[in-house]
């Protein structure tokens, strides 16, 4: 009997050492103790983040819609940044790298983090012809990279993870550049946050499985709320305190889902959202506080309730993803009104 129970607890071992046990992630300098602020900006039916380092270095992670630059460059401007010097293209499409080739134009961008997922669209050659004509450095995402903002701030590539998933592995939802989004994440001392572009469960689970460092203090949710994002089992692993969604106000791909605003509900995680309560701004210091603002207030039942999908964002009914609806129908003047009263 003793036998039969010690090999089970071997078994048990071997198994979480192997599948389970967190990778050890990169030695993490300490903080300095200056203010750190990361803006996320209410980019649409987008994403756009803004990362501001202590010491001066910055970060962009995604680049919003096509004809969004002039926003994101204003946003530069309004927080003093007259450079880039790390651009994340989290995965090619439109609504994440729209207004790339645009930000490369107008600022002075360093170094370029793609996924180099295949894209034939102009809007993404559009994005690779500004990178050379700018001279900007151009690197393509694999796990275990680091690059370092100074001041103790670091961000680590956690994804995509080789191989790269393939269309025959997505019939359950999403689409080959999502499964393969950048995914990465910011430490900065006690605090720290996941960003994940439009990763999904099955981005997810293959970071579970390779025991990626996935707790952090806060998340940008995979997908703009989408239902095929933010997993149970994901959110357990993580155990975020607060979750940021960044989706637009007129969109009808029905993000946030409600399904995930109960998840991290259930998982008492604080929500955010852009759509109702505009750009999103986090400051911290390294410390176990942090502090998050927001451009405006929002009633907290809004702010729980999910938004109704025109179709189903998945590829079991054939995937849907930004501009496949056409510009949104203008607000009738009482729509208007009311809105703007939940605001």
């Amino acid at each position: 009997m003793l036998l039969v129970l010690a090999i089970i607890v071997l078994v048990g071992l071997f198994a979480y050492f192997k599948f389970y046990r967190p990778a050890p992630g990169p030695k993490l300098p300490p903080p300095s103790g200056d203010e750190l602020s990361i803006h996320v900006l209410d980019a649409g039916q987008g994403d756009a983040i803004l990362i501001v380092a202590p010491g001066g270095k910055t970060a962009l992670v995604d680049a919003s819609v096509p004809g969004s630059g002039k926003k994101i460059l204003a946003a530069l401007a309004r927080y003093g940044v007259d450079h880039i010097d790390l651009l994340i293209a989290t995965h090619p499409h439109a609504d994440h790298i729209g207004a790339a080739d645009e930000v490369i134009k107008g600022t002075t961008v360093k170094t370029v983090l793609d996924s180099k997922v295949p894209n034939t669209t102009k809007n993404y050659e559009d994005f690779l012809e500004a990178i050379e004509d700018k001279g900007v450095q151009y690197v393509g995402a694999e796990p275990g990279q680091t690059f370092d903002l100074s001041s103790g701030v670091i961000i680590s590539v956690l994804a995509p993870i080789q191989p790269l998933f393939t269309k025959d592995q997505l019939r359950s939802g999403g689409n080959e550049p999502n499964a393969n989004s950048v995914v990465t994440r910011l430490d900065y001392g006690e605090f720290s946050i996941m960003l994940t572009g439009d990763a999904e469960v099955q981005t997810e689970a293959r970071m579970m499985e390779g025991g990626s460092r996935l707790a952090a203090t806060v998340l940008k949710v995979g997908h703009h709320g989408s239902k095929y994002a933010s997993s149970e089992d994901f959110l357990r692993q993580g155990k975020f305190k607060a979750a940021v969604i960044s989706c637009g106000a007129d969109n009808r791909y029905g993000h946030p889902s409600q399904e995930v605003l109960d998840r991290l509900r259930a998982a008492n995680v604080r929500i955010y959202r852009t759509d109702l309560q505009g750009e999103i701004t986090i400051k911290t210091r390294g410390k176990e506080d942090y502090q998050i603002t927001t451009e405006r207030e929002a009633p907290a039942d809004a702010i729980a309730t999910g938004r109704k999908a025109q179709k189903d964002d998945s590829a079991k009914s054939g995937f849907i993803q930004y501009g496949d609806f056409g510009p949104a129908p203008k607000a009738s003047p009482k729509a208007k009104a009311a809105n703007n009263s939940s605001r």
